[in-house]
């Protein structure tokens, strides 16, 4: 039995689990499959991403202090992290990914990374 590109249906050579006729028909195939359905996480990682970059241009010796409105001022996004610690003395810190941010007192907070 002949195996058929799944993309362009061409005829398939080679390997007996290969699934397309070349590179272009597989690429093509993939950011198809992925484009529409994948769009709300992509969005989601790209914001992620901008707040890390942020977090990490306002903290580059890894412990700092910064105010609200400078983080808000460079597009900050406070509804998105990655996970939450609390201390064992009940401290919150915000996370996305290794950068980090403690919400102190008067619109201030501490800059830190996860070692």
């Amino acid at each position: 039995m002949e195996k058929q590109c799944i993309e362009c249906g061409e005829r398939v050579r080679g390997r007996a689990d290969k699934k397309f006729c070349s590179d272009s028909c597989r690429n093509t195939y993939n950011n198809k499959f992925n484009k529409d359905s994948k769009n709300l996480v992509r969005n989601i990682n790209n914001a992620l991403r901008k707040n890390y970059r942020i977090l990490e241009t306002l903290n580059p010796d890894d412990k700092t202090k910064t105010t609200r409105d400078k983080l808000l001022a460079q597009g900050f996004d406070f509804n998105l992290f990655t996970s939450i610690y609390t201390t064992k003395a009940g401290t919150v810190y915000y996370f996305v990914y290794d950068q980090g941010y403690l919400p102190l007192e008067n619109d201030y907070f501490a800059l830190v990374k996860r070692q």
